[in-house]
């Protein structure tokens, strides 16, 4: 069972997203760059197909319990705490997790949310760095395609921005 629904979304994914999957190591067709406030970024990779699965258990085994099955994220995720925190958010395009770039993306989950973004706990010490990295392209295959190419583009420009 587990076989055919993992085929079924391969293929709702393919044809969800026509023309903006592209397999890795594949060219994107020139005109695929993202263009923002005249910064442009180049075309959006594709996701590994055999990343996101890896992405998709770890997400079950490590994330879902906080996070929520479908990346649902709690009810009321936006509303500050009594003590100052926030609730786990949805890492779907309805959350915010699209609007940061890879590298603090995945520094959170190796190092842990800071205490008043709700504790979020460090992964860095049970999960590898292969793990981390599917955990983030499992995430992405739940963004719309103006959320991934937004994501996309402040990830690979963020240093036109910020010195190193």
């Amino acid at each position: 069972m587990n076989k055919w629904l993992g085929l079924t979304l391969i293929i709702v994914l393919l044809i969800g997203s026509a023309g903006t999957l592209v397999w890795r190591g594949q060219a994107a067709p020139a005109d695929a760059s993202v263009t923002i406030n005249g910064v442009t970024a180049p075309p959006v990779p594709a996701l590994d197909l055999d990343e996101v699965a890896l992405g998709r258990a770890v997400y079950a085994r490590s994330c879902a319990s906080c996070h929520g099955a479908e990346l649902e994220g709690v009810p009321d995720w936006k509303r500050i705490q009594p003590d100052g925190t926030l609730l786990p958010p949805p890492h779907d395009s309805r959350g915010h997790t699209w609007h940061h770039p890879d590298a603090l993306l995945l520094k959170i989950i190796a190092e842990g949310g800071k205490p008043e973004d709700g504790n979020m706990p460090a992964f860095g010490g049970t999960l590898s760095e292969d793990e981390m990295h599917a955990v983030l392209a499992f995430i992405k295959t739940s963004w719309g395609q103006e959320e991934r190419e937004f994501q996309w583009w402040i990830t690979s420009t963020q240093n036109a921005f910020f010195e190193p």
